[in-house]
C-alpha cells in the first residue's frame, strides 16, 4: 500500500501538471480578429464578401474567431470614428484589426498609432507601399483589376446594342481603375474577337457617390440603372456593393427587354437571378485573412503593402485565388468558350491590357505606344480612358 501511495503522490501532480500546461497550450492558440465593414454584414456585396472571409479563418484555423461591427459609415453611424471602434474591439479581445473600406483610412491610421501593441490590415489602403507606413500596419488587396476586364469583356461579348452602362459608387483612385479596366475588357472583346469598330462601342460611366445607396444623400442606384437601360443600354457592370443592377434587369427583362447585368464583389451575386446575370466578378478574402492572422499569431507577419493576383491555374480556388469570376446563368457557352480564352492568355502573361498606345479621358497620353503600365502607374491612375464616358473627377 505504501508503494501505490507513494506513486500516486508523484503520478497525480505530473498529471495535474500535464492538463494545466495542456490548457495553457489550448488558451494560446485563441486568437480574435476584429473586422470593421463599411456596409451591412449581409449585403449580398463587398462587405459580406469580408464578412465571409472572416468566417473562412474561424473554419479553418483552430481557436481563431471573429468579432465585427458593420455599417461604419457616417450615415448609419453618425459621429462614430474609426478609433472608437477599434477600442471596442480591442476591449472584447481583437488581436488583429481589419479595416475593410478605403474611405476608413485616416481613422485607421491614428488607431494604429494609438495600440502600437496591435496588428492593424487597412483593406484597398497604401500607406505601406514602399515601407513608409506604421510598423503595425499592412494593406491587403486583390487585383481586381483582372475579374473587372473578364466583367468587360462578358458584356462585350453579350450586348447587341454595343452600349454598356458601368454603374459606378464613389469616385478615386480605386474606383477609376476599375473602370478603366472593365472598359479595357469590353474594347477587347469587341475589336480583337467580335471584329467591330471601337467607335460603335459606347461605355458610359454614371456614380452614384458612395459605395451603396444612401438615401438623401447618393442618387438612387436603382434610377440609375433604369436610365441606362432606357436610353438603350443592354448590359450594366455593376462597380457598388449592392446589387440593384441585378434587381433593375430582372424587372427591365419581366417588361419583355432583352437586357442584362453584372454584379460586383460577391461570389453568389447571381444565384437566382436567372438568364439576366452574366457572371460576377468577386473578392475572396479567406485565404489572405488566414494567411496574416497565422503570421500575426506565430510573430512572422511583416506589415506590407500586397495586391494579390489571382491564381491563374483556376481563378475560382476558394482556397488560393484572392479574387475570381464566377459565370452566371446569362452567359452563353460561346462567350464562356472566348472567356476562357481570354482568360488563359492574361494568366500566361501572353495578353496585357495595360499596354500603350492608351490616353487619358482628356486626351493627354497614359501610356506610349508598347509601355506597359506599371503597378503605381494602375494604382494611381488620374482619369478614366479615351473612349469611355463620365466623369474622371468629382469636383
Amino acid at each position: 500500500m505504501s508503494k501505490l501511495r507513494t506513486l500516486l503522490s508523484v503520478a497525480l501532480p505530473v498529471v495535474i501538471l500535464t492538463v494545466l500546461l495542456s490548457a495553457g497550450l489550448a488558451a494560446a492558440k485563441d486568437f480574435t480578429i476584429g473586422l470593421i465593414l463599411v456596409g451591412p454584414y449581409n449585403d449580398k456585396g463587398y462587405s459580406q464578401a469580408q464578412f465571409d472571409g472572416g468566417k473562412y479563418v474561424e473554419a479553418k484555423m483552430p481557436g481563431a474567431k471573429m468579432i465585427y461591427l458593420d455599417k461604419v459609415n457616417p450615415t448609419d453611424r453618425p459621429g462614430l470614428t474609426i478609433p472608437q471602434v477599434v477600442d471596442d474591439l480591442i476591449e472584447k479581445g481583437a488581436d488583429l484589426i481589419i479595416a475593410g473600406s478605403d474611405d476608413m483610412k485616416d481613422g485607421i491610421l491614428e488607431a494604429a498609432a494609438m495600440h502600437p501593441d496591435k496588428t492593424f490590415v487597412h483593406v484597398s489602403g497604401d500607406a505601406t507601399w514602399g515601407g513608409n507606413g506604421p510598423a503595425n500596419l499592412g494593406n491587403l488587396f486583390g487585383r481586381m483589376e483582372y475579374p473587372k476586364m473578364m466583367a468587360g469583356f462578358t458584356a462585350a461579348m453579350t450586348t447587341q446594342t454595343g452600349k454598356i452602362g458601368f454603374l459606378g459608387p464613389l469616385i478615386n483612385e480605386e474606383t477609376r481603375r476599375l473602370v478603366a479596366s472593365a472598359y479595357l475588357g469590353a474594347a477587347h472583346a469587341w475589336t480583337t474577337v467580335r471584329g467591330k469598330d471601337i467607335k460603335d462601342l459606347s461605355f458610359n460611366v454614371k456614380w452614384i457617390g458612395f459605395w451603396f445607396n444612401i438615401p438623401g444623400v447618393t442618387a438612387d442606384p436603382t434610377q440609375v440603372a433604369g436610365s441606362f437601360y432606357d436610353s438603350g443600354c443592354d448590359v450594366i457592370i455593376s462597380g457598388i456593393d449592392t446589387p440593384e443592377a441585378v434587381t433593375v434587369a430582372r424587372q427591365k427583362s419581366g417588361q419583355g427587354k432583352n437586357v442584362f447585368a453584372i454584379p460586383y464583389d460577391y461570389e453568389k451575386a447571381c444565384e437566382g437571378q436567372g438568364a439576366i446575370c452574366l457572371g460576377v466578378p468577386y473578392f475572396n478574402w479567406g485565404p489572405g485573412f488566414l494567411r496574416i492572422a497565422k503570421q500575426v499569431q506565430d510573430g512572422t507577419y511583416k506589415p506590407a503593402f500586397e495586391w494579390e493576383a489571382p491564381h491563374w491555374a483556376n481563378i475560382n480556388d476558394h482556397d488560393k485565388s484572392p479574387v475570381g469570376f464566377m459565370p452566371g446563368e446569362g452567359m452563353t457557352a460561346q462567350t464562356q468558350a472566348k472567356l476562357d480564352e481570354f482568360v488563359a492568355r492574361m494568366g500566361s502573361g501572353q495578353l496585357d491590357l495595360f499596354t500603350g498606345p492608351l490616353n487619358y479621358q482628356d486626351g493627354s497620353v497614359f501610356l506610349k505606344p508598347g509601355e506597359k503600365a506599371t503597378d503605381k502607374q494602375i494604382w494611381y491612375m488620374e482619369q478614366l480612358l479615351e473612349g469611355m464616358t463620365g466623369l474622371s473627377s468629382a469636383k
